[in-house]
């Protein structure tokens, strides 16, 4: 059987204990789950700073850990499923999460006063455990008060997945990033469906295979909705109407907003070629 590297915790030389009789490996590992303690962590393909961005993990997401090794842990996320390493240094033991950032990206301060130097700053969508609310400020378990409005409880998604995109119109393009300080294409639909509660897929094969249904004659690009996906080979926007594509680009270098079929004949032309296939949502959006 062939296996998906990047879902599937395997190695040469390990794999994750519920692989054994489907993977072959000398050693078979449980893993320990962590959290991830840092606004945002990078997780790569292989354990070197060197290696290419494969996606980013927020703070409060969980993983598997499998294996730690010289400051790297290999881990599989939670979340997506995605296998890879990150620094150990971003991860801490879990805590009882209650609410998610529900804003572009807000500040940590060290005390309830917006006039204190910040001690960083958590992107949209990252998770966190909040211990009490006095004011206008959350105090987080692990150090620090947020603006308590930035701040939505777990569970409470927003209706729109399109408007969550749009608010992270002109983020600059980052492959492999998840964050408004940097995002891919993929990227911004995953994290614009989890903000309204709804798993999706990181990368974008995935994301056309697993997300939808395809959308009748979807090459003349007729009868197009708010929402609906378009996908590339490599590439994926979401609608905003019949008209105006939303999607994370490396012509823009920007998350940007325009005319489909002018983003169409430039697409064509430069990079990924025709596009590849719609996909419909059942989501009110």
């Amino acid at each position: 059987m062939t296996f998906d590297k990047r879902l599937t915790p395997a190695r040469a030389d390990l794999a994750a204990a519920h692989l054994q009789g489907v993977v072959a490996a000398p050693r078979y590992v449980e893993g320990r789950v962590m959290q991830i303690a840092e606004p945002v962590a990078d997780l790569r393909a292989t354990p070197s700073p060197d290696a290419g961005l494969d996606t980013q993990l927020l703070a409060g997401e969980t993983v598997t850990v499998y294996e730690e090794h010289e400051g790297w842990a290999w881990v599989q996320a939670a979340r997506d499923s995605y296998v890879g390493y990150m620094s150990s240094a971003a991860l801490r033991a879990p805590q009882n999460l209650t609410h998610r950032v529900a804003v572009r990206s807000t500040f940590i301060y060290p005390l309830a006063n917006m006039k204190t130097p910040i001690l960083g700053a958590l992107p949209l969508g990252a998770e966190v455990a909040v211990a009490q609310t006095s004011g206008d400020f959350a105090q987080l378990t692990s150090g620090g008060f947020v603006f308590a409005r930035h701040l939505k409880p777990i569970g409470r998604d927003e209706d729109d997945f399109v408007a969550v995109a749009e608010s992270l119109i002109g983020a600059p393009y980052l492959w492999g990033g998840k964050s408004p300080a940097g995002i891919d294409c993929s990227g911004l639909v995953q994290t614009a469906l989890f903000m309204a509660g709804r798993a999706a897929p990181r990368d974008t094969d995935m994301q056309l295979a697993g997300l939808g249904a395809p959308v009748a004659a979807a090459h003349d690009l007729s009868g197009l909705q708010r929402g609906d996906l378009i996908f590339w080979k490599g590439h994926v926007g979401v609608m905003q109407d019949a008209h105006r594509l939303l999607h994370a680009n490396g012509h823009h270098m920007l998350v940007a907003s325009e005319p489909l079929l002018e983003a169409r004949a430039r697409i064509a032309q430069n990079s990924f070629g025709a596009i590849t296939g719609v996909r419909r949502l059942q989501l009110d959006v």
